[in-house]
């Protein structure tokens, strides 16, 4: 008995192998000349005539061998594709993480679609945001978010200023300098929020989705390692067809 895994292994060799033959065989029925024979002899109208040899071309392509090659061809595929295709309706395994069944019974066609899946998920988990490793963050149970501790900081107010460069005379105005002050006129307080995930939590969804892909590729090699009982379709098929 063969198994799952060997069957999908040869499937597509003979899939590619077939369609090859199958085109080839196509192109020869497409050249008239090749299905053409003929065979004629002459003969003079008297004996003092011209004699001229016979003149034959054999039919080199022959529909009724073509159809039987092809047939012959077609069956190996169609048998392999048919041990498969029933084999997947029958091959199965348990998903198992951490030593417990999470699916049990899963089939191999299914395993096939969580692999894939598992993969976008796991790019999509890799991209999640994070919460600033700068700040020290919180739960906040009224926003359902995360939150910083309030920080106060001074709000100040830039006041001109007159600085008396040189003082007024008889003669001369004074010299006055105009300058800003940074004088504080209030106080803000400041608390950050943000709907991001901690990098514990991230790297544990990681940690989940790579552990549960595991299990999964286990899985599947287990189904595919299942012995498999080889189907005949291809006969019944062809002998209909072309019978």
């Amino acid at each position: 008995m063969a198994k799952l895994n060997q069957i999908i292994a040869v499937e597509k060799g003979v899939k590619s192998k077939s369609f090859q033959e199958l085109t080839q065989a196509h192109h020869g029925l497409q050249k008239p000349a090749l299905l053409a024979g003929i065979s004629r002899t002459y003969q003079p109208k008297d004996e003092e005539g011209e004699q001229l040899p016979p003149e034959s071309t054999r039919v080199q392509v022959k529909a009724e061998d073509i159809l039987r090659d092809t047939a012959k061809s077609l069956t190996k595929l169609f048998d392999v594709t048919a041990t498969k295709d029933w084999a997947n309706c029958e091959a199965r395994a348990d998903v198992v993480v951490d030593g417990r069944p999470l699916l049990t019974g899963v089939p191999v066609t299914y395993l096939l679609f969580l692999e894939k899946q598992l993969t976008d998920l796991y790019t999509f988990v890799r991209k999640l945001p994070v919460l600033d490793a700068s700040e020290s963050w919180s739960p906040d149970p009224s926003t359902d978010a995360w939150k910083t501790d309030a920080v106060r900081t001074i709000r100040t107010k830039k006041v001109p200023r007159n600085h008396v460069k040189a003082e007024a005379t008889e003669k001369h105005p004074a010299q006055v300098e105009v300058y800003y002050e940074d004088v504080p006129v209030g106080y803000w307080t400041t608390v950050k929020f943000s709907g991001a995930l901690p990098a514990r939590r991230v790297n544990e969804l990681v940690e989940r989705v790579e552990k549960l892909q595991r299990a999964v590729q286990f899985a599947r090699e287990e189904a595919n390692a299942a012995e498999i009982a080889d189907q005949r379709t291809g006969d019944a098929v062809f002998g209909y067809l072309f019978g």
